[in-house]
């Protein structure tokens, strides 16, 4: 399977092009894999590029790197945006309209790397985010909630997925690691939810923290950086455009006056390659049934009941010499063959 990654503010997608023949679509146990910085490739998702379906130019699923689905990803879809650019060469439509589970999303692609996205309209009622705080309000706006022994004011926005937006005074001092976690599996949020503590520091510039569903802390959230500046404008600390630095850099959100959010940032190839998602998938299998003991253990049993004694002695032998050679030492020799006489300096 080939695959590009690409990066926005340090948010890395895994991107496959399925636009054209049978799209591969990898399972949960192969997509946590893939997003395994050590065992795979390492990102925080992976995205589809897939045939539209509802008269758009493409179409987008992405996988966070616990294998869940969310409905939307803001610097993905930049990312995909890019991707799509670099794939024709130049000859791309300045914009184009990409499918999500959210919605049609309308991406510009600019200069210097640069890409715009529409957004949409941001979902303020308590049944579409979806949270059980305030079912008899329209907004989700400085709700008290309880969180493992503290009382956090939280302000609730859904960009085609949830987020939830706490004002602090300096985000570095944010315990991300413990609330962001309790916050994401919190009840309150029946389908789980993004994470976000906003810093404001002027009303046109927020510096924001996320704790991202599915995939825990990251470099940058494009969806988060649209939620913190509506939850800022409705808690009259911020004005409806500004700039939002992340730990990976800074995107520019703009909540216009039609009601819908506009994102501008950067999205960046940085490498393409291969991958045998197959032999990927078998691994992946294993570990997610839990039959990786299992496996090596009828592997072992099988070795032994067909080899004989002196085949196992015969592969001791040689694997001695060959990690004794690996290391620099005089040769080790097979069984039967006479040894060599070696100077104290191995000649």
């Amino acid at each position: 399977m080939e695959f590009a990654k690409y990066q926005g503010l340090g948010n890395d997608f895994v991107i496959v092009d399925g636009r054209s023949g049978s799209p591969i679509e990898p399972n949960g146990a192969q997509v946590r894999q893939l997003c395994d910085r050590r065992l795979g490739i390492g990102a925080d998702g992976v995205i589809l590029a897939l045939p539209p379906r509802q008269g758009g130019d493409l179409r987008m699923r992405i996988f966070n790197g616990d294998g869940s689905e969310p409905e939307m990803c803001g610097n993905g879809i930049r990312c995909l945006a890019r991707f799509v650019a670099d794939q024709h060469q130049g000859v791309c439509p300045d914009t184009l309209t990409i499918e999500t589970m959210a919605g049609p999303m309308g991406a510009r692609l600019q200069d210097q790397g640069q890409v715009t996205v529409d957004m949409g309209e941001p979902r303020l009622e308590p049944a579409a985010i979806p949270t059980t705080l305030g079912v008899d309000a329209r907004q989700v706006v400085a709700e008290r909630l309880l969180v493992i022994g503290q009382v956090l004011e939280v302000t609730a926005v859904s960009m085609g997925n949830p987020h939830v937006v706490i004002p602090v005074a300096d985000v570095a001092q944010v315990d991300l690691e413990q609330l962001g976690p309790a916050l994401e599996t919190h009840p309150a949020f029946p389908n789980r939810t993004n994470v976000h503590f906003l810093q404001v520091l002027s009303d046109q510039h927020h510096r924001l923290r996320t704790w991202e569903r599915g995939v825990g802390p990251t470099m940058a959230c494009g969806t988060g950086a649209c939620a913190a500046v509506v939850a800022a404008r409705l808690l009259g600390l911020g004005q409806r455009k500004a700039r939002v630095t992340l730990p990976g850099g800074t995107l520019t959100v703009h909540w216009r006056d039609d009601n819908h959010v506009f994102m501008t940032g950067p999205a960046q190839r940085t490498f393409v390659g291969q991958v045998v998602l197959d032999a990927l998938g078998a691994e992946a299998e294993n570990e997610a049934t839990g039959d990786t003991e299992a496996v090596a253990q009828a592997k072992a049993m099988a070795f032994l009941a067909n080899t004989s004694l002196d085949e196992m002695l015969e592969l001791a032998a040689n694997s001695l010499a060959q990690r004794t050679q690996r290391r620099g030492g005089p040769p080790v020799n097979p069984p039967g063959e006479p040894v060599p006489d070696w100077d104290h300096r191995g000649h």
